[in-house]
């Protein structure tokens, strides 16, 4: 099975950070158990400020900032959930 391109999203916001939404299904393996590849970020000037991804090897992890950590994957909603959340956080902080 080929990655299958389920979701992909990208907005701006009216201060200029992009907001990008990808999520594919493929086949379930060592480093995708859950069966999707995904990569949510919002990018303000050019910098990456939060990130959600599961890059080949690395497994799912999340960068907020500077700082990389390992992100433990429940479901598709939980990682949308907790994405909204640290995005609401970032864009509270920037007003």
């Amino acid at each position: 099975m080929k990655a299958e391109l389920i979701i992909h999203d990208k907005v701006q916001d009216e201060h200029g950070g992009i907001v990008e939404v990808k999520v594919w299904a493929v086949y379930k393996s060592t480093d995708k158990l859950h069966g999707f590849k995904y990569s949510l970020v919002y990018i303000k000037d050019g910098i990456r400020v939060i990130g959600y991804d599961n890059a080949e090897s690395k497994g799912d992890h999340r960068h907020y900032g500077d700082k990389e950590m390992p992100y433990r994957f429940r479901s598709i909603d939980k990682l949308f959930e907790d994405f909204q959340k640290d995005l609401r956080e970032v864009m509270n902080n920037e007003s």
